[in-house]
């Protein structure tokens, strides 16, 4: 059975320079490649048979916003050619220093109605020790651009637990971005993957990394903050005004489906996770000699049980937690009975509570959210 609706993800891997912490499929100095990889995700786009309807369309990264914006066009007039719902979210990640007014008045002119801006911090030297292409100022010229084109949903991305940050660092930048009124603030954790240039500069000794205890500290800081000043805390990264929740991001988390476009993107779609290649000649390659299968890396046929263990999972990431009754309407089995040993474990603990239609993480569970997933891997 096809869903009523259904996401697109597009990646364009391409950055003007990589970030520190960065571990995500992307590629500086291979701007020869631009042009023919985005002809071939228009092809992808083209060939995908799409019955339902897109309500969502997010463009995604390395930096969408470093390639010329008539690809980010071409793209969306691909798209637009299957049956895309008339108020779908369209979201381009984009970083300062790479945007120009006539670049964000290209994206309002094709569609695109939401902007997420990948700031970090409002701190100049923490932005310098993570490799981040920008300043505190080149953000508030991209922030002001945004508002001037037009854009009344913006996302502004942080990041909390970096080297040599301070409560006092992150206090000031909260205070700079809720100034601006943003409709959603992400906060993410800091995490140190293993080969990128952040690793080995700690490893070495180059940096430090706060105390986990102090980093837990910030994260409380940022909730209690953005939540006295009007943001919905709605999912354990992400913060929203009333109404601008992420569309695409709830989506997910409520296993709905999406297909990923682009190298290295990812799918979930017939019950069945998979993702294309991560090697971009070899995407490029497939498509051009119209092997699309070729591409395709499948992860996981989920079985009836994986189906509802991972529904588990993603709601606990939200707030509010799974909703009992949505439990029962999508598998008919009652949760709480369905996983009684495992609910018993993590009540027992205190990091979920479960009143009469929710199972929701405690604020012990918040912070120790790994431990409650991990119950139902």
């Amino acid at each position: 059975m096809e869903n009523k609706e259904i996401g697109i993800y597009v990646h364009i891997p391409f950055c003007k320079r990589k970030c520190h912490y960065c571990d995500f499929i992307s590629y500086c100095n291979k701007d020869s490649k631009i042009e023919e990889y985005i002809q071939a995700v228009k092809k992808e786009i083209a060939w995908q048979k799409i019955k339902s309807e897109i309500t969502t369309i997010y463009i995604g990264g390395g930096t969408p916003s470093y390639v010329d914006s008539r690809y980010i066009k071409e793209i969306l007039e691909e798209i637009n050619n299957k049956s895309v719902s008339k108020n779908a979210e369209i979201t381009i990640e984009v970083n300062p220093g790479t945007v120009t007014i006539e670049k964000l008045t290209d994206y309002k002119q094709a569609g695109i109605n939401r902007l997420s801006i990948g700031l970090q911090s409002a701190k100049d030297e923490l932005l310098k020790q993570i490799g981040r292409i920008h300043n505190f100022e080149q953000f508030l010229e991209t922030y002001k651009m945004a508002r001037k084109v037009g854009f009344t949903n913006i996302n502004v991305d942080l990041m909390l637990g970096l080297p040599n940050q301070r409560i006092s660092d992150l206090k000031e930048t909260l205070e700079k971005v809720m100034e601006l009124q943003p409709e959603h603030i992400s906060v993410y954790s800091l995490i140190v993957e293993e080969g990128t240039p952040i690793a080995n500069k700690i490893e070495n000794g180059e940096l430090q990394l706060p105390e986990e205890d102090i980093e837990r500290n910030m994260y409380w800081y940022v909730k209690n903050t953005l939540e006295l000043n009007g943001y919905i805390h709605y999912e354990i990264s992400n913060f929203a005004k009333k109404g601008y929740e992420s569309k695409h991001n709830m989506n997910c988390w409520k296993q709905k489906e999406y297909i990923g476009i682009g190298a290295a993107a990812h799918s979930y779609r017939d019950i069945t996770r998979y993702s294309n290649t991560e090697n971009l000649g070899e995407y490029i390659r497939n498509i051009q000699k119209a092997n699309f299968e070729r591409n395709r890396i499948i992860h996981e046929i989920q079985k009836e049980d994986d189906i509802k263990k991972e529904y588990m999972i993603l709601g606990l990431r939200q707030i509010e937690g799974v909703q009992i009754s949505k439990f029962k309407e999508k598998f008919v089995d009652n949760p709480i009975y369905l996983f009684r040993k495992e609910l018993n474990k993590l009540t027992e603990q205190n990091l979920i509570s479960i009143d009469d239609d929710n199972i929701k993480l405690t604020n012990k569970g918040i912070d120790l959210a790994n431990l409650v997933w991990e119950e139902f891997v």
